[in-house]
C-alpha cells in the first residue's frame, strides 16, 4: 500500500512538473531607438529608469544586431529569415534611385499572407496572439506602414485599432498602444498569450506629450538639432510606458512566467541628410548622437544596426546577466518557439535558438551577415553587405559609397574594423589586413550565393547627371 501511495504521489508530482505553463511573450519593438537612447548603455541625456529596471531584473545584450531599416528588421523578425532570403531589404513602398551607378536589384514589397511567421506558428500552438502599432509590411487591404488590417491573415487574433489623430503627433500613440497591451494582458489569461507591441516612437516627425517638452527646455535642452527637448521627451514617455506594462504584469500576477523583450527595429535617427546634385551630403536634420558607435539609422556602421535588446523571464531566465554574444534579429522566432513548445513544422530559420545562451551555455561559432543591396542618401547608404566574425566586422559596399567626409567615391570599396579595439569603427584596417577581409569577403560571396541573394551589377542606365536622382515612379527596368 506504502509502495502505491510513493508511486502515486510520484505520478502527481512528476505530471506537476511536466504541466509547468508556456510563458507568454511580450515583444515590444521601438522605432529608429538608439543603443546609445538608454541609462543601462551610458546614456546620461536623461534618465531611462523603467528600461533599466527591466535589465537589472533580465539580460542585457550588448551585440545585438537589426538591418538598419524598418521594413527588412520586421521582416527578418516575423519570419527568422534573413532580408537576403525572405527578398525584404528595402522600405516599402517602392522608391529608388533608376539612374545610379549601381543597379538596385529589386526587392519583395509584400509579407505573402500564406507564408509561416512568428505569430501564426504561435498560434498553432495554442497561443492568442495580438499587436499594436507599426506594421509596415503590407500595403493595399492587407495594411500599410500604420496599421495592419488583415490581422487573422497574418496570424493576429487581434489588432489594436488606430490611436487619435495620427502617429506623427501628440505622444505618437505611446499611451493608447499600451493601454491595448496592457487591456490584452489582463484579459487573455486563459491560455499562454503572444503580444506584439510596435511602437511608432521614436521615428520622425519627433513628438511627445508637450509638459515634457517643456521640462526638457526648462533643463537646458534644445529646441531642435541634436538632443534636442522633444527627443528626450519622447524618450522618457516611452520609458514611462514601459513601466506601466511591467507593473499590469505584475498586478496581474504574471510577472514570473512572462517572457518580455525590448529591441529597437534599427539605430537611432543621427543625421539625416539632403544630396546635392554633385553627390556631396548636406546635413538635413540631427536628433541624437549614437556616440560611441558610429553613424545612425540606415548605416552599416554600428549606430545603424546595433541597437539595444533587453529579455525578462524571472521564472527561467537568472536576473543581472549581461550578455556579449553577438546576437541577430533572425535568432528570436527560433527562441520563441522553442520556449513556447511549439512542435509546428519549423520553416526554413537563419536564426540561433538562444535559450541556451540564457542558461549559461555558449553558442555554436558562427558569423552575422546582413545585406543592403540598396541606396537611401537621407543616410549616406549605397549598395553594400556586411559579415561581422568574432571581433572583426567588414563592410563591402559593390560599387561606390560615401567617404568619411561624405564625399561621393566611386568603386568597390571594402573597410575592416576590429571591433574590440575600435568600437567607433574609426580606423579602417581593410589595407593593413588584406588576407583577412578578403578572406572574409570571400566567406561572405559564399553566403550570398548559398541563398541565392541578388548582388547589384552596373547599372546600364546609368546617368551622371541624374545619378543622385530619387523617385518613386517605377522605370520599366524596375519592374
Amino acid at each position: 500500500m506504502r509502495l502505491l501511495l510513493f508511486l502515486s504521489s510520484f505520478v502527481l508530482l512528476h505530471s506537476s512538473f511536466a504541466a509547468k505553463p508556456r510563458p507568454n511573450i511580450l515583444f515590444i519593438l521601438t522605432d529608429d531607438q538608439g543603443w546609445a537612447t538608454l541609462g543601462c548603455y551610458g546614456s546620461k541625456k536623461v534618465p531611462t529608469p523603467n528600461l533599466d529596471r527591466l535589465a537589472g531584473e533580465g539580460v542585457r545584450f550588448t551585440d545585438a544586431y537589426v538591418m538598419p531599416q524598418c521594413t527588412p528588421t520586421r521582416a527578418a523578425l516575423l519570419t527568422g529569415q534573413h532580408t537576403a532570403r525572405n527578398g525584404m531589404w528595402h522600405v516599402i513602398p517602392w522608391y529608388g534611385l533608376p539612374w545610379a551607378r549601381m543597379q538596385e536589384p529589386a526587392f519583395r514589397e509584400q509579407l505573402p499572407r500564406e507564408w509561416p511567421t512568428l505569430p501564426k506558428l504561435l498560434r498553432k500552438a495554442g497561443y492568442r496572439t495580438g499587436m499594436a502599432g507599426k506594421w509596415h509590411l503590407t500595403s493595399g487591404a492587407d495594411g500599410d506602414y500604420v496599421q495592419l488590417r488583415a490581422g487573422d491573415a497574418h496570424g493576429f487574433d487581434f489588432v489594436a485599432p488606430r490611436g487619435p489623430g495620427t502617429q506623427n503627433e501628440g505622444d505618437k500613440w505611446v499611451d493608447h498602444l499600451t493601454d491595448s497591451a496592457i487591456g490584452f494582458i489582463r484579459e487573455r489569461r486563459e491560455k499562454p498569450w503572444f503580444f506584439y507591441l510596435a511602437h511608432h516612437t521614436l521615428h520622425g516627425v519627433v513628438s511627445a506629450p508637450p509638459d515634457l517638452v517643456k521640462k526638457h527646455r526648462a533643463a537646458g535642452a534644445p529646441e531642435s538639432g541634436m538632443f534636442n527637448a522633444t527627443y528626450l521627451a519622447a524618450i522618457e514617455h516611452l520609458d514611462t510606458s514601459i513601466g506601466r506594462l511591467m507593473a499590469a504584469l505584475d498586478e496581474t500576477k504574471q510577472r514570473e512566467n512572462t517572457i518580455v523583450v525590448f529591441l529597437s527595429d534599427n539605430g537611432g535617427l543621427d543625421t539625416n541628410y539632403n544630396t546635392t546634385t554633385s553627390g556631396q551630403l548636406e546635413i538635413k536634420t540631427q536628433e541624437f548622437d549614437n556616440v560611441p558607435l558610429r553613424s545612425g539609422k540606415g548605416s552599416p556602421y554600428e549606430g545603424g544596426i546595433r541597437v539595444p535588446c533587453l529579455l525578462r523571464w524571472p521564472a527561467s531566465v537568472k536576473a543581472g546577466q549581461t550578455c556579449s554574444t553577438p546576437v541577430h534579429v533572425t535568432d528570436w522566432m527560433p527562441t520563441l518557439l522553442a520556449a513556447a513548445e511549439s512542435d509546428a513544422d519549423t520553416p526554413v530559420c537563419d536564426g540561433l535558438n538562444l535559450l541556451p545562451l540564457l542558461r549559461g551555455e555558449t553558442l555554436p561559432q558562427r558569423p552575422l551577415y546582413f545585406h543592403m543591396p540598396l541606396y537611401d542618401l537621407r543616410w549616406a547608404a549605397t549598395p553594400c553587405a556586411v559579415i561581422r566574425e568574432g571581433d572583426w566586422k567588414l563592410i563591402e559596399h559593390f560599387g561606390d559609397s560615401f567617404d568619411a567626409n561624405l564625399r561621393y567615391q566611386p568603386g568597390r570599396k571594402l573597410e575592416l574594423f576590429n571591433l574590440r579595439d575600435d568600437l567607433s569603427e574609426s580606423r579602417d584596417l581593410s589595407t593593413t589586413e588584406k588576407a583577412r577581409a578578403e578572406a572574409m569577403s570571400d566567406k561572405l560571396h559564399a553566403w550570398l550565393k548559398s541563398i541565392p541573394a541578388p548582388i547589384p551589377a552596373e547599372n546600364p542606365h546609368f546617368d551622371a547627371n541624374r545619378q543622385f536622382e530619387e523617385t518613386k515612379t517605377k522605370q520599366a527596368w524596375n519592374r
